[in-house]
């Protein structure tokens, strides 16, 4: 027979494990996933473009008129080919939503919203462009179901205009 006091440590010890996982701020897991999901899709509109560049992490500032860059249509062309569009249109759609949608996201406004459509990108890439980039693309959409789903946390302009105006999240 095993001894039950013996037993009951382990339990405990997962128990107090798990308590202290509960402690994580959700505003903190938020800010993490909004700053890391931001990064991937500014980082990819950032190949697109030409004549502004920003990189908060590396510290490089580059600021003048943006415009497509000269690689940005014939990589539509050649690689990606989303079906239905031209790839000048789609070469400026993806080049304007990877810089809209993660700056929203990034500070927190029209954050389930900008959640949404970059969810939609998601889909678009992993069903026409690289269908075997799944496990890239789950991880993509599990934060961006997570903001859509629960909002950005707490450090937030949206949490901020909600505070402001009474409304309760």
């Amino acid at each position: 027979m095993s001894n039950p006091a013996h037993a009951a440590a382990p339990v405990r010890l997962i128990a107090w494990a798990i308590e202290l996982c509960k402690l994580i701020p959700y505003g903190l897991v938020a800010f993490l996933g909004r700053f890391s999901i931001a990064a991937v899709f500014w980082k990819s509109g950032q190949t697109k473009i030409e004549g502004l560049a920003i990189d908060l992490v590396e510290g490089s500032f580059e600021f003048g008129l943006p415009k497509l860059s000269a690689s940005a249509v014939p990589l539509f062309e050649h690689e990606y080919q989303v079906p239905l569009l031209p790839p000048e249109l789609a070469a400026s759609m993806a080049a304007f939503a990877e810089h809209l949608f993660p700056l929203l996201i990034l500070l927190g406004l029209a954050t389930r919203f900008s959640a949404l459509a970059l969810v939609g990108m998601t889909l678009v890439i992993q069903l026409f462009v690289y269908p075997g980039a799944y496990p890239t693309h789950g991880v993509w959409a599990a934060v961006l179901l997570m903001l859509a789903a629960k909002g950005p946390g707490a450090l937030s302009l949206d949490h901020f205009i909600a505070r402001h105006y009474g409304y309760n999240r």
